[in-house]
């Protein structure tokens, strides 16, 4: 499968800016099962981009300068994807849980995708023990690690409201836990408290799914935004498996992955500094169009 993505973000301020500086993480990576085609990047009225280091997390980061008075600032990201990534099916020799938990804690991988980075509790992602009990139901030791990944995301989707007024983008997991309502960075949080808890490497993906379903399937929540799920680590043979909570479904060629990290903050699509008075507003509008053939 083939996409055209289209992520357009534009500032509003109150006063003019005098001087910004800001990390865009917009562009997808390349990863197991996705190749990015091209890319294109632009900034109105004004601005200097340029590549940056990713200090954490596995994305692809531009620094933003602006340096001259503006009232409103235009981001628009393009992207051409490939996707050729299979629905997972849990197989007979897939390890147990217990085993992926022991694998990890062996990895000499110190890489951005190395499981060790992922076994413990991030700045946004604390460990709940309310969540842990939540979690514990599906994630015994013995059990094949595939299925216990997706039955947890199966229960958080059955469980929990999808709900855009419930929370905002700094509420802990635990805040969205208690109200059983949130959005794909709750859902994702809290199944990632979850797995973390159990001793398993999870990491935050962000990205996009597809905007319009193939005929006669339903609509994904989570389309015409950016949208957030969770990826477990499955030992060496598997990799990194990825669980859509929001949606109960298995990451596969609706979902293009942008960044990876122990959580949002790590790969936050534009984060930065902003020196000006007034208020600020922000709309973010995607599209993730299918190409025929």
């Amino acid at each position: 499968m083939r996409y055209d993505i289209v992520h357009v973000t534009r500032f509003d301020y109150g006063n003019a800016v005098k001087f910004a500086r800001c990390n865009l993480r917009l562009r997808p990576i390349d990863w197991p099962g996705q190749r990015v085609e091209s890319y294109a990047l632009t900034v109105a009225p004004a601005g200097r981009v340029q590549p940056a280091r990713a200090e954490a997390g596995l994305a692809h980061v531009a620094r933003l300068v602006i340096e001259e008075p503006v009232r409103s600032l235009t981001i628009e990201s393009r992207a051409r994807v490939t996707i050729d990534r299979a629905v997972p099916v849990p197989q007979a020799d897939d390890p147990s849980l217990a085993e992926v938990a022991a694998l990890a804690r062996a990895s000499n991988d110190l890489s951005a995708a190395g499981p060790a980075a992922y076994l413990f509790p991030s700045p946004l992602i604390p460990l709940d023990p309310a969540i842990a009990d939540y979690c514990r139901a599906d994630l015994a030791p013995g059990r094949n690690a595939l299925d216990a990944g997706i039955a947890l995301a199966r229960r958080i989707q059955r469980d929990f409201v999808f709900d855009p007024a419930a929370t905002l983008v700094d509420t802990p997991p635990h805040e969205a836990f208690r109200q059983r309502r949130g959005v794909c960075q709750d859902f994702a949080q809290v199944m990632i408290t979850g797995l973390r808890a159990a001793g398993l490497p999870a990491a935050y993906a962000s990205g996009y799914i597809r905007t319009l379903p193939p005929p006669g399937q339903e609509r994904l929540v989570g389309a015409d935004a950016t949208h957030a799920w969770v990826l477990l680590w499955c030992g060496p043979a598997r990799g990194w498996v990825g669980l859509d909570p929001t949606n109960g479904i298995w990451m596969a060629s609706d979902h293009v992955v942008v960044a990876i990290g122990r959580d949002y903050a790590e790969i936050a699509p534009v984060d930065g500094v902003v020196l000006g008075s007034g208020a600020q507003a922000m709309e973010v509008n995607v599209d993730v169009a299918p190409l025929a053939g």
